[in-house]
């Protein structure tokens, strides 16, 4: 967990290797692929080349798994099989705190949805693009588009162009539907603490702090935050890059192991306290989203790849983990809080039966609520009460039915039961070291190999020549001493039912609303977490079971997790530039590297376990403060980590508020930040909100303890330029413009429609060039250096403007003889089409005054070049 560690070889594979997920070349090579480009499957003439191929959509495994689990009735087991083999509409969802989202919702409406209607091909649409009935406000859209579709379709192009360009721009976000269900039941708020503990790719961190952002008064920082998470660098990288778009001071993102995730507290300071009080000195949150790593079948609409790698050990790998996430968040979690535990996966084991362990460790501190009346809507189905475990062949109804060989494997809380099976003490004591490895086609009932060694004798010949499975278990059964034979697989077992309101979890299939596949569980922490009793503690829990390292079996449990790595989809890897894939199906493979299960005590022996790591004293922080041994570290905490520290300069800071202007009521003593320890040398100034200084101070006091790879919002930037005159060395960040805006006095221009997208289509301009004499004038004789230029919708009196949240303005350098932007091409071409589409009729005068300028001033050209070309053939016939 600390700087430095090493990742397993598997979650090292899994998360940087970079997997086609579209197309596969039959025979696997390389630099034949590079050669030939694929046909579009969709394509009524396919490439002729035989060599290429679509993904197959089709594994008897799955089906038989899935059919067998009753995750649909019979009835309509076609038409969800028919809908998994079809491409996933693509969806979107508007950013509401965004300043043109009305002028995107009526673009939608009035334009595309009319635009497109001849485009319809699917006889289940009515419309083309439409919202989403469920959600609020019209934010969130469907289109009836793949996005296959949408790249290779010309007619599609406006339409793609769009999205790509208010995505980038985060206006948009691409995201499928299912996937922006979860946040919708943490009922947040503007005041809450919210942690994502598995954060990337960063749709769902966006759409919470869209939540948080909902203000009745525009232009304030809202008190609640929200903590990012992922366990990976690189993924951290790709979220940063996501709710970079959101420009919020209110969001740090962290890089833990979500089963791990730091317990910051100050047992000292919280005793006497109170209320606002007592919540600075301890890190705990009102809402928590457990979107856990999972084997992601509900996405196999878009990612196709999955059926070919999909086995039903797949979801029996990751359940462990799942549960130690899921148990962290819950003891994350205030009293009275919510969290959202949530997969992209279709498995009960990794998700009813997730739940139902959660439930039985929490005893009664914990409730499954039930959410039926929220989102009416939005069409799911009750969770399941009942499912069986699959492992190696066999049809597990019990943890009484599981192998010895298995146990290590295969626990407890896999299944529907919560009264754990107990097994006997003598059983144990007679256990000896077993160990069976079997090569077994995915998906089938067949094995090619069968290795055993055991010490009642040798049975490899045998077992090598046994092909069918049940001939294989059932020599294993034999050799093991188990008394179940092979008939019993086919014979009909006591189907277990789980106590657990289960049927409160939210299932959502394909083809309801033709979507992707989700589950969705609420629960509601009522009091604190308490120890589990040791007789209602699961088996897998209670024993600290060792595994040789020399053992066949220590091989058997790294050649699964090698092929658990090769099988599951590699989810967290965007698709493309503009559209990341589902940020669900992530998983921790470093966990599943663990050889030692941990114990858990009696209840008498143990403390409330969210109460689990060492007291800290509180450390006063002082600038040039050293530190001794045990205490804060300002440097090196982690490895590979800039520091954050706090921006203290007060020259400085007194140098920016004058040359802005920025009222003393806008604070900034406290609220900057760097990750550059030398003043002298800092690039940037963050801007974190209150409830981000105090998690960062807390931070401080117990040793640095949350690995920060970002926080803040980026707003003032060392400027180097050759022009020395400027009175301040740092400008405004165009991400923080939209905040300081309203508090700005000095160095603002207001323009008019025709100077503002003259400023945006030529980027420079001279003072002599820009059409409004006054605007010209007050341009000329402004402070050298960063400005504010706003738009000056009505050409209102200076007097009369009021600048907020809705005020279109943009960041600007004056210098000696001209103004230029200092936003980026996409930033600026997006507010000319914003302003086309808000002001249609003046921005066509103007263009139309432009273009007949231009024309006049190509028309001297080319009287002048014509003179010219007369002049040079006079010339040549003087010289013949």
């Amino acid at each position: 967990m600390g700087g430095g560690q090493k990742r397993g070889r598997t979650q090292r594979k899994h998360f940087k290797q970079s997997k086609e997920n579209v197309w596969k070349y039959k025979n696997g090579s390389d630099e034949a692929s590079k050669k030939t480009r694929p046909s579009d499957p969709s394509d009524e003439n396919p490439n002729p080349n035989p060599s290429w191929q679509p993904f197959a959509t089709q594994n008897t495994g799955f089906e038989e798994y899935y059919k067998a689990q009753g995750i649909v009735p019979e009835n309509e087991w076609e038409e969800f099989i028919c809908v998994l083999r079809k491409p996933l509409p693509a969806a979107f969802r508007i950013n509401s705190s965004g300043q043109f989202f009305h002028d995107i919702l009526s673009q939608l409406e009035d334009d595309f949805m009319k635009s497109l209607e001849a485009e319809i091909d699917n006889e289940n649409e009515i419309d083309a693009i439409r919202p989403l009935p469920w959600y609020p406000g019209k934010l969130a859209w469907h289109s009836n588009f793949s996005r296959m579709q949408l790249r290779k379709n010309q007619t599609l192009e406006r339409f793609h162009e769009f999205l790509k360009q208010e995505n980038e721009v985060g206006n948009i976000t691409r995201q499928e539907a299912v996937s922006m269900v979860p946040p919708l039941f943490l009922d947040v708020l503007p005041d809450h603490h919210i942690l994502d503990m598995c954060a990337a790719p960063g749709s769902k961190t966006f759409q919470l702090l869209e939540m948080i952002h909902q203000l009745d008064k525009p232009g304030l920082l809202p008190n609640g935050l929200v903590i990012a998470n992922d366990v990976d660098v690189q993924r951290c990288n790709l979220l940063i890059h996501q709710t970079k778009r959101m420009c919020s001071a209110n969001l740090i993102v962290t890089n833990h192991e979500a089963q791990h995730f730091p317990n910051c507290s100050l047992k000292s300071c919280t005793e006497n306290s109170t209320g606002e009080e007592a919540r600075k000195h301890t890190l705990q949150f009102d809402r928590v989203l457990c979107d856990v790593p999972c084997t992601g079948d509900g996405t196999l609409r878009k990612a196709p790849d999955i059926w070919r790698k999909w086995n039903a050990g797949m979801g029996n790998g990751l359940h462990r983990l799942q549960v130690d996430i899921a148990m962290r968040g819950l003891a994350l979690l205030k009293v009275g809080g919510r969290m959202v535990y949530s997969t992209c996966s279709m498995n009960p084991v990794e998700n009813e039966a997730v739940v139902a362990e959660v439930l039985r460790r929490s005893g009664d501190s914990v409730e499954l609520l039930d959410v039926s009346g929220e989102l009416p809507e939005l069409i799911r189905r009750p969770g399941l009460k009942t499912w069986k475990v699959r492992d190696r062949g066999l049809w597990l109804a019990s943890y009484r039915d599981v192998p010895r060989y298995r146990r290590g494997v295969i626990t407890p809380s896999m299944f529907p039961s919560d009264q754990c099976f107990k097994l006997d003490q003598t059983e144990h004591d007679n256990m000896q070291e077993e160990t069976v490895t079997i090569d077994a086609v995915t998906g089938t009932e067949n094995a090619s190999s069968l290795e055993l060694s055991h010490d009642g004798g040798n049975n490899m010949e045998t077992i090598e020549t046994a092909v069918d499975m049940k001939e294989a278990v059932s020599i294993v059964h034999e050799v093991s001493g188990m008394s179940r034979s092979p008939e019993d697989l086919d014979g009909e077992t006591k189907v277990e039912v789980s106590n657990y309101p289960l049927e409160r979890c939210m299932r959502i299939v394909p083809h309801d609303q033709n979507s992707g596949a989700f589950f969705i569980a609420v629960l509601k922490k009522i009091s604190p977490l308490q120890a589990v009793p040791e007789n209602q503690t699961s088996q897998s829990t209670k024993r600290k079971q060792k595994i040789p390292r020399n053992s066949n079996e220590n091989l058997e449990v790294e050649n699964a997790e090698t092929k658990l790595s090769e099988c599951i989809p590699d989810q967290h890897h965007p698709t493309s530039a503009e559209e990341p894939s589902n940020d669900s199906s992530k998983i921790d493979q470093s966990s599943l590297k663990t050889t030692e299960v941990e114990p858990t005590l009696p209840s008498n022996q143990l403390n409330n376990i969210e109460n689990d790591l060492e007291e800290v004293e509180p450390t006063d922080i002082g600038e040039n403060e050293k530190v001794s041994k045990g205490k804060l570290q300002i440097q090196g905490r982690w490895r590979g980590v800039d520091p954050v520290v706090f921006f203290q300069e007060k020259t400085i800071i007194d140098s920016i508020r004058s040359f802005y202007g920025i009222c003393e009521s806008f604070p900034l003593e406290g609220h900057l930040v760097t990750r550059n320890t030398d003043a002298n040398h800092v690039k940037r100034i963050y801007y974190i909100s209150k409830s981000v200084h105090d998690i960062l101070q807390l931070n401080f006091q117990v040793g640095q303890r949350l690995k920060i790879t970002s926080l803040g919002l980026k707003t003032f930037e060392r400027q180097a330029s050759k022009d020395s005159s400027s009175l301040c060395s740092f400008r405004l960040s165009s991400e923080g413009l939209p905040l300081l805006l309203p508090y700005i006095s000095k160095q603002i221009l207001h323009a008019s429609l025709l100077d503002f997208q003259h400023l945006l289509q030529y980027r420079t301009i001279k003072f002599p060039d820009f059409v409004d004499s006054d605007f010209r004038e007050k341009a000329t004789n402004l402070m050298p250096g960063c400005c504010v230029v706003t738009l000056n919708e009505g050409n209102k009196p200076i007097d009369e403007i009021l600048l907020d949240a809705s005020t279109i303005a943009i960041v600007c350098w004056k210098g000696k003889t001209n103004l230029s932007i200092m936003v980026s091409q996409l930033d600026a071409q997006e507010l000319r089409e914003r302003l086309s589409i808000r002001f249609p009729s003046e921005v066509t005068i103007s263009e139309d005054k432009e273009n007949n300028s231009n024309s006049e001033a190509e028309a001297k050209k080319i009287s002048v070049d014509n003179e010219s070309t007369d002049d040079f053939e006079a010339e040549l016939d003087n010289i013949s």
